[in-house]
């Protein structure tokens, strides 16, 4: 995941370049993300462009690869006749935005962190090329990395990351500091941790619930993304039709003299409604883009949940550690063994302790008592601070989330809408000329 060399790989270019209006034009305007907040007050974050690339990789073996130009400055207005700040250009491969949240993902276990724009594409309607190269997904990639950074550039703990900053301005340094950090090896516990089959026995409901609600969230916006790829194939027959109806007329037009003009104007206007499906389809996986950001979200939603189990499994390991310690004071002190065990067994076989054995393993245990009391302790306060920390980032999530997903649905509504406005305009522009033949 984290290798400088894989095909086909994109790569990133951070600098400070003014967007033309021409370019804005062409460019899918990113609307999911509130401005103006956090480090976005002191800096303009902008992924403007992307171009193909083909290079030699580090094994000598030539790879197509694209980059992504975009734009980072400071956003304090220059004064009238003054000079803007000269900006950093920095090149970035995919790999090194992946390393990015792969940090963030685990030094903040307590956020939901925001997902990267998906490496191939999924949920399309076989009409459209899956290829990671291709224009219109590069396009859409776009928006989508642009749409990462300003997520993680607008969030109140991310956007103070010494990491992230150093990401957005330096192009030489800032993986060596992300590897200072010691953070794969918390990686490698992470990982082991979610492979371990460990049971909870007093869950939090709250989480037990939010983990439910995101396996669901996911089940249903896969489902969602499904249908639509499968209404997107129909509606591209049904524009399709309108060609087939677009060409016939015209050849009909051919042999007719009175009505020829009135049939050629209806084969126009059906060529013009079926040549404009390429453009709404298209649209519509832009929409379809910001669903599937929130189906990337619901396992960094499951990330949380699981950090949380892991805490709480560990506090009640400490505990009952703890209790286990207690039991084994009492039994020595009293000389009551509560259960089998083959310390007592031994003990009736070949006698009892003497009494510097009995104090000494006493002492022992007092002082592991106490370390396990500590132990507790901290945990409990780990297991709290996790809980109220995290629940502020997840209430900020789910207003977020239900902003975002209601101006996609009503935006994507509205998109139908129109669509179907057109298609009742071409057929009334087509019965039109009918009368008039």
């Amino acid at each position: 995941m984290m290798a400088d060399s894989a095909s086909g790989e994109e790569v990133a270019v951070i600098c400070n370049t003014d967007i033309t209006s021409a370019e804005s034009e062409n460019n899918i305007i990113n609307t999911m993300v509130e401005r103006g907040t956090a480090l976005l007050r002191k800096m303009e974050i902008n992924v403007a462009e992307a171009e193909k690339r083909t290079g030699k990789n580090t094994v000598n073996m030539q790879e197509t690869y694209t980059r992504y130009l975009s734009v980072c400055r400071p956003a304090e207005s220059v004064p009238e006749g003054g000079t803007p700040a000269t900006p950093d250009t920095l090149w970035r491969r995919y790999s090194e935005f992946e390393l990015l949240r792969m940090y963030l993902l685990v030094t903040y276990p307590y956020i939901i962190i925001p997902p990267l724009p998906e490496k191939r594409a999924e949920f399309v309607w076989h009409k459209l090329s899956a290829d990671n190269l291709d224009p219109d997904f590069v396009e859409r990639r776009r928006v989508g990395l642009e749409n990462f950074l300003l997520r993680v550039a607008s969030h109140p703990v991310l956007s103070n990351d010494k990491i992230f900053f150093l990401f957005l301005t330096e192009e030489k340094g800032w993986r060596e500091e992300v590897l200072d950090t010691g953070f794969q090896d918390k990686v490698d516990s992470r990982l082991k941790s979610l492979s371990a089959m460990f049971r909870v026995k007093n869950p939090d409901k709250r989480f037990t619930a939010l983990k439910q609600y995101s396996d669901e969230l996911n089940t249903v916006i896969s489902q969602l993304l499904r249908v639509r790829a499968r209404v997107a194939d129909r509606l591209y027959g049904v524009y399709k039709v309108h060609g087939n109806y677009g060409r016939v007329f015209s050849e009909w037009s051919a042999i007719e003299k009175e009505m020829g003009d009135g049939l050629q104007s209806a084969g126009h206007h059906m060529d013009t409604y079926a040549a404009s499906i390429d453009d709404i389809l298209e649209e519509e996986e832009h929409y379809a883009d910001q669903l599937k950001e929130y189906l990337f979200y619901t396992e960094a939603v499951r990330s949380v949940c699981r950090k949380h189990e892991l805490i709480q499994y560990e506090l009640e390991m400490a505990v009952q550690d703890l209790a286990h310690k207690k039991q084994q004071k009492e039994e020595l002190a009293t000389g009551t063994v509560r259960v089998f065990s083959l310390k007592g067994m031994t003990s009736k076989l070949f006698g009892q302790e003497s009494q510097e054995q009995r104090e000494s393993r006493l002492a022992a245990l007092d002082q592991s008592i106490q370390e396990g009391e500590e132990t507790v302790m901290e945990k409990n306060t780990e297991c709290k601070e996790f809980v109220q920390t995290a629940w502020e980032d997840i209430e900020r999530f789910k207003e977020q989330k239900d902003k975002d997903l209601r101006e996609a649905l009503i935006s994507y509504a509205i998109m139908q809408i129109s669509m179907c406005k057109k298609g009742i305009q071409v057929w009334s522009n087509a019965k039109e000329c009918f009368n008039k033949m």
